[in-house]
């Protein structure tokens, strides 16, 4: 057994009452989503409409000129799964209208814009659909700072944000999320050939045990080194954790 193993069923419950309540405290009764065609995007959409029944549930499909067919066809297999309203919006004419003033801008520049436009998109429509921007990401991007600020970190609520990605796809299986997402490699989607694990260097499966036993546990880095992990990565990942928890905190107020 490991130490990231969940008891899926008491979590998907747990969540499911946690979207209820934030809608309940908030007034609303619609969420919109943005789909990827990933895990945590079909995950959450899956968890939103035992909340709120898939009436209530509109998933925005945002692909740039860059995203992969496969992408586009596996957020259109969620939707027809579920059975939810959605809408294709292609982001390509404002990013590359934007950076035709910026020709020289390197690919991360590119990636963040595409992520914070969609976010711009997002609650966009959910001014037009009177719905919350629920958000997907889980632990382990958060906690790598794998994740765009004020892009795909922006949400009205996240119930996937205390979930590691191997938690969360052990919630997938509970789910029954489609098999085709559930083993493809994650992929932010924002050039051809991207993958989180690709660009990250390490995988989430050790990834999400070392960040488990520092920052959940409090451990040293000489007492994770002593559970088997490679010390060079511990000190990378923490590393990570050090230089990306400004993502995760609101902006700073001087005390005057």
């Amino acid at each position: 057994m490991s130490v990231l193993d969940i008891d899926a069923p008491t979590v998907r419950k747990n969540l499911v009452q946690f979207i209820r309540d934030q809608m309940t405290c908030a007034a609303f009764e619609r969420v919109i989503v943005g789909l990827s065609g990933g895990l945590d995007s079909a995950v959450t959409t899956h968890l939103a409409v035992e909340a709120l029944t898939s009436a209530n549930v509109i998933g925005l499909i945002l692909p740039y000129r860059s995203t992969d067919d496969e992408c586009q066809e596996h957020a259109e297999l969620v939707v027809t799964k579920l059975g939810i309203e959605s809408q294709i919006i292609d982001i390509a004419p404002q990013i590359d209208a934007y950076f035709a003033q910026f020709p020289q801008a390197d690919r991360l520049r590119r990636a963040n814009k595409i992520a914070r436009e969609r976010m711009s998109v997002l609650y966009d429509q959910s001014r037009v659909y009177e719905a919350l921007v629920i958000g997907t990401g889980n632990k382990s991007e958060r906690l790598l700072g794998y994740t765009t600020l004020w892009g795909d970190m922006a949400c009205a609520f996240n119930p996937l944000g205390n979930l590691y990605k191997t938690q969360v796809r052990q919630l997938a299986d509970e789910l029954g999320v489609i098999e085709a997402i559930c083993t493809k490699a994650p992929s932010a989607g924002l050039w051809p050939g991207q993958t989180d694990e690709g660009e990250l260097g390490f995988s989430y499966a050790e990834a999400d045990q070392i960040l488990y036993w520092l920052m959940d546990q409090q451990c040293s880095a000489e007492q994770v080194a002593e559970k088997g992990f490679p010390r060079d990565l511990i000190a990378e990942i923490a590393i990570r954790v050090k230089r990306s928890a400004f993502k995760s905190r609101m902006p700073p107020v001087a005390e005057i």
